[in-house]
């Protein structure tokens, strides 16, 4: 007999931010689950939807650049001599910014969020796009999982999702 264990997943949704849409904790949860479908362990997420004054904040004390940007991923790295913690990390949305990179770039704005959650999580899990070979690696991650999710692939020009 073999025994089958369903990974559990948690969220959290933290919001600090009003915007003109945000996605409600439902859907999170779907784009958080299909990101982590291949990860194999428990995992909680957090996720913090904030203005565009902490995001500049975080953006210039953490990664030493100037104004916001969409998302910022913060990995949780368990100390060695701890066990039973299962928080992958954190994940800091700027619902402005979203917005503005949405309409600036033609796409639904539903399609965007669903696009930056899955590209967050994925660096929660160690993805990364600092090099040619590893871009390629997670944007075709990315676009399998989107495509999962009947969102067209985010790095073609002129795509077209009805919501």
């Amino acid at each position: 007999m073999s025994e089958h264990r369903v990974n559990r997943r948690q969220l959290e949704v933290q919001r600090i931010a009003d915007a003109a849409f945000s996605p409600n904790d439902d859907e999170f949860q779907v784009w958080v689950e299909q990101a982590l479908a291949d990860y194999q362990r428990d995992a909680e997420v957090v996720i913090r939807i904030v203005d565009t004054q902490e995001m500049t904040a975080l953006n210039t004390q953490y990664r030493g650049k100037k104004g916001g940007t969409n998302i910022l991923s913060f990995p949780f790295e368990l100390p060695d001599e701890v066990e039973g913690i299962d928080l992958l990390g954190d994940l800091v949305v700027c619902a402005e910014v979203l917005e503005q990179e949405a309409e600036a770039q033609g796409k639904p704005l539903k399609a965007h969020w669903t696009h930056i959650i899955i590209h967050g999580v994925l660096h929660l899990l160690g993805y990364d796009h600092i090099n040619e070979k590893d871009a390629r690696e997670m944007e075709s991650k990315e676009i399998d999982i989107l495509q999962g999710l009947n969102i067209d692939n985010p790095y073609q020009e002129n795509n077209v999702n009805d919501w």
